[in-house]
């Protein structure tokens, strides 16, 4: 958004608040200082000046926010590369450009704007606001705009887009990341997160508009435009009825004696999960009454990701101990992931991994399906879907069962993609997910959904409860019909972005230029594919099958002893993480051995490629 060579002369308001002495960095903070109507963003610009900081100065000013998996995301603060007023105005100017030139029909069809309730009070920083400058600048150039009146879950605003026919919309979320963060998710107007080439051709647009526009700093136009309308009574109502499409059991619901503990994470979650567990005609579940209402700062737990497990859903598991409930659905701050713990028969809670419910989702979604389908219906046009790193345990279960299964790259913007491509087509999509908990079960969203996932889990754990079954036992059960699928998945902290390539070079260059591991300690290697330069040894012409994504670091081995082991950049988060898992075909049923296994490959897979005291990572530490 704007860089040291970004457009703009240097004029006497720099030099009044003081020179750097580089001409490049000079123009930076004269735009920054000329530009940002925010008191406390323009002080933190001014204090750096003043104090001498000038690598912090380049640092903040000299790069711009770049779209990753997950859409522009950064620390809030005063920067072109941080998440402030100025640099939302900026992208939600590049946007018009952008839709301007794609939609003749824009400024009829709209735009839908959503918010979490993230915020940080030194840089006067909130989602709220951030939306509402979002707003402002399409509001000023007669775009109708739906503006949410309040927070809402992340996949409201792609389910919005899709039923108010809007050309695209914007979510204003940092999802589970630290409190000090803070983002912009794109949507486009299949209900989908944008991909190539929208993603790359809004930068350019967003560099070829960087000073404010007249009336994008207006944000007291989302409360005085008559463009301006609020979907939140419609978008729920209608989110709500289009759930029971995927409500199976609900005289079971209605009967069920089953408990369930919820907590939202100081998020939205907490009033639509109450309503989704009202459409399946369940009794509402108990909330956490310490993490129930929105709370920017995270008070109650060390980080707001409910994928880090049992250390982070301490007070859930206590509540549920003693309302006597078995089940505790957890979503993440802005409720489009899910995570699920259940007591089991020695009173020790199993928190599950994003695969094993995957495994749950999967075989429940199917099974559904199998049992409700008119009798024409053909197993040949369903379909599921994973992104690549996660667990092949649906491939298992296409199969068995005949539907077809499908892998993208990761993050939910190419299943989303791809889903509409095939429902466009006639298939029938089922369920899709990623293995940090991100569940997608029917297609009303194209994109992963918390809210319907805990309820989904909720209508499971009651349909088994019938069968004197656990959610637990069941998965046994799944992974003994289909085969073992053991996989660990975690991640090292790196904050120095030379040292991530350098690994990675490292790797494409193991035996000498251009060559590839044949073994990491005594395990040999069969294949390697590298989505980063698009090589895949398994192929003919050893081109990956899935799209080149430069932008991010990838590579993943295939072993001989049937484990698959992927190392990647996090597109949302300074870490280095692992994903490896042993499949086993049915019959081969000694858990134990396959763990033995999978661990002592990890060990040796950090130990050979990722080195870390050698590259000074940090330790996931929970």
């Amino acid at each position: 958004m704007g860089d040291c060579g970004a457009p703009g002369d240097v004029n006497s308001n720099v030099l009044v608040a003081g020179s750097t002495g580089d001409a490049q960095l000079d123009k930076a903070v004269w735009q920054w200082l000329s530009w940002d109507k925010n008191q406390k963003t323009k002080e933190q610009i001014e204090s750096l000046l003043q104090n001498g900081k000038h690598k912090e100065l380049r640092d903040r000013l000299c790069c711009r926010l770049t779209f990753g998996t997950a859409g522009l995301r950064s620390a809030m603060g005063a920067g072109f590369c941080y998440i402030n007023d100025l640099t939302v105005i900026q992208s939600t100017q590049g946007i018009y450009k952008y839709l301007e030139r794609n939609f003749s029909d824009f400024k009829q069809r709209g735009f839908v704007v959503g918010y979490d309730t993230r915020g940080q009070v030194t840089s006067n920083c909130s989602s709220k606001k951030l939306a509402k400058l979002t707003a402002a600048v399409l509001l000023a150039k007669d775009v109708l705009v739906y503006f949410f009146s309040t927070y809402v879950p992340t996949p409201f605003v792609p389910y919005a887009v899709q039923q108010l026919g809007a050309v695209a919309g914007v979510m204003i979320t940092a999802s589970h990341n630290r409190k000090e963060d803070n983002g912009y998710k794109v949507y486009w107007e299949n209900g989908a997160q944008i991909t190539s080439p929208h993603d790359k051709e809004i930068i350019k647009c967003i560099e070829e508009c960087v000073e404010p526009w007249n009336g994008s700093w207006n944000e007291n136009l989302v409360d005085t435009s008559p463009l301006r309308q609020d979907p939140l009574k419609k978008i729920c109502d209608s989110y709500m009825e289009d759930l029971t499409k995927i409500c199976y059991h609900r005289e079971l619901n209605v009967q069920s004696s089953l408990k369930f503990v919820h907590t939202s994470f100081h998020g939205v979650g907490h009033d639509y999960v109450q309503l989704a567990f009202k459409a399946f005609g369940f009794q509402p579940p108990i909330p956490v009454p310490e993490q129930k209402d929105p709370d920017p700062d995270f008070s109650t737990v060390k980080c707001p990701n409910p994928e880090e497990g049992e250390s982070v859903l301490e007070l859930s598991l206590r509540l549920a101990e003693k309302e006597d409930a078995r089940v505790v659905v957890a979503t993440d701050p802005d409720a489009d992931r899910l995570a699920v713990a259940e007591q089991q028969e020695n009173g020790c809670w199993k928190v599950f991994s994003g695969n094993e419910l995957a495994a749950l989702f999967g075989w429940w979604m199917f099974s559904r399906w199998k049992e409700s389908c008119s009798q024409d219906a053909d197993v040949r046009n369903v379909y599921m879907l994973a992104t690549t790193v996660s667990s092949k345990i649906l491939r298992a279960i296409a199969l068995k069962e005949g539907f077809h299964f499908e892998e993208t790259l990761p993050g939910f913007k190419w299943i989303g993609s791809r889903v509409k491509n095939l429902l466009d087509n006639g298939k029938e999509v089922l369920f899709a997910f990623e293995e940090s908990i991100g569940f997608m079960c029917g297609t009303s969203v194209l994109d992963k959904d918390g809210v319907s996932a805990a309820v989904v889990i909720a209508e499971m754990a009651t349909y088994l409860r019938g069968q004197s079954l656990t959610l637990a036992q069941k998965l046994v059960d799944i992974y003994e019909t289909y085969g073992y699928h053991i996989s660990k998945t975690s991640y090292f902290l790196c904050y120095d972005p030379p040292t991530i390539k350098r690994i990675f070079e490292r790797l494409r260059n193991f035996d000498g230029p251009q060559s590839y591991p044949k073994c990491c300690g005594i395990y040999n290697i069969l294949h390697v594919r590298d989505i980063t330069t698009g090589y895949d040894s398994s192929q003919l012409n050893k081109k990956s099958v899935l799209p080149v994504s430069k932008s991010s670091q990838m590579i993943t081995f295939s072993f001989q002893n049937g484990c698959v082991a992927t190392l990647r950049t996090s597109g949302t988060e300074p870490k280095i993480k692992y994903y490896a898992e042993m499949c086993a075909l049915p019959g081969h049923s000694d858990r134990s051995v396959l763990e033995g296994e999978l661990q002592k490959l990890i060990e040796a897979l950090i130990e050979n490629f990722l080195e870390p005291d050698k590259n000074g990572l940090t330790w996931r530490s929970v």
